[in-house]
């Protein structure tokens, strides 16, 4: 695992640490960390680190209490959902609203998983926005289309321009969120952009899956949620950043 930057915190009092970086933003700086290249322009301050890679505080099976039992390992610094495993989604333990999301990941050959935000779990159903986490060459669901292939907003927004290393191979992506607008970056380079309650979304809303789904397309504070979607997927260096 590569080294971490020092502005990244260990999720040990995490609340503490949310309400300082809300407060100061700007307080703390350290260097930038290896992949900081590819992950676009943004500064790597006020990053609060949501895994160490070695256990998985902060982290609990979507509508359960902890985290599950089976399906997810921590391996060699990465967080893994076995093929095949079981476990359900899994989802921070804190929700955020303006935020930066930082994550690298690969997935085996023909494997499908996904991240999501605008999680309401009180729905009883993991519906939300996701950040397609897919083998694009050979997984059914993506050979239809952009809309269901790496880094798009899935099933609604295309994605355009992915810079996609290959299944086996590391991606760094980063979803953001600020105010309204919501960005979908991969290995350094923004492939979706869209505007919470803008026709284009409300449009492509209505074309898609969720064109049922009241919550879909607004705002409020979420967890993060990475998917199992049955398949072998790996994740590291996950954090986020508080924006004002």
């Amino acid at each position: 695992m590569p080294p971490l930057d020092s502005s990244i915190r260990s999720p040990v009092a995490f609340e503490m640490n949310w309400i300082l970086a809300l407060a100061s933003v700007g307080v703390l700086t350290g260097s930038a960390v290896s992949l900081q290249a590819e992950e676009g322009p943004e500064p790597a301050t006020n990053r609060i680190l949501l895994f160490d890679g070695l256990s998985t505080a902060g982290w609990r099976g979507f509508g359960k209490p902890g985290f599950p039992a089976a399906g997810w390992v921590v391996e060699d610094g990465w967080l893994k959902h076995q093929a095949g495993g079981g476990g359900g989604d899994v989802i921070t333990t804190n929700r955020f609203t303006d935020f930066e999301f930082g994550f690298t990941w690969r997935v085996a050959p023909g494997a499908n998983s996904g991240v999501k935000y605008f999680i309401d779990e009180e729905r009883g159903a993991p519906i939300g926005h996701e950040y397609q986490v897919i083998d694009d060459a050979a997984h059914p669901d993506a050979l239809l289309g952009p809309k269901r292939q790496t880094a798009a907003l899935y099933d609604a927004l295309p994605v355009s321009g992915a810079p996609l290393r290959p299944a086996g191979q590391t991606n760094v992506s980063r979803i953001v969120v600020r105010g309204m607008e919501v960005e979908h970056w991969l290995n350094g380079t923004r492939v979706v952009s869209y505007t919470l309650g803008s026709p284009e979304l409300q449009a492509a809303k209505a074309a898609s899956k969720f064109k049922n789904e009241a919550r879909w397309g607004t705002r409020f504070p979420t967890p993060i949620l990475l998917q199992d979607h049955g398949d072998e997927v790996w994740f590291r260096d996950l954090w986020v950043r508080p924006l004002q």
